[in-house]
C-alpha cells in the first residue's frame, strides 16, 4: 500500500506556508509569475517595500502603498499585520 504524505523526497513539509501559490496577475508583477511558498511571496514583498522606501518614516509597521501594493492592497496603507491577510485575495 502507497504512504500519502505532504512531504517531499527530501522529508521537508510542503503544507501550510511552504506550499507553493499561484500569484494573481498584480502580484505577478511583484513576484513573478510562477508558483512559489507563501513565505517566499512574503520575502519578495519586503525586498520591494524596502526597495522602494514604502515604510512609513514615523511608524515602520505601516506600509505606504504605491500605484502597485494599492491594487494588491485595495487601500493607500496598510499595517505589516494585514498586509499578509490583504495578499490572500491575491494567492491560488
Amino acid at each position: 500500500m502507497a504512504k500519502t504524505s505532504t512531504t517531499t523526497k527530501t522529508g521537508a513539509a510542503r503544507g501550510g506556508i511552504a506550499k507553493p501559490v499561484t500569484p494573481s496577475e498584480d502580484l505577478a508583477k511583484i513576484t513573478g509569475k510562477d508558483p512559489l511558498p507563501r513565505s517566499e511571496v512574503v520575502s519578495k514583498m519586503w525586498e520591494y517595500i524596502k526597495k522602494h522606501d514604502l515604510q512609513n518614516p514615523q511608524d515602520k509597521r505601516e506600509i505606504l502603498a504605491d500605484e502597485t501594493l494599492e491594487k494588491l492592497f485595495g487601500k493607500k496603507k496598510a499595517s505589516m499585520f494585514e498586509m499578509n491577510k490583504l495578499l490572500n485575495a491575491h494567492m491560488s
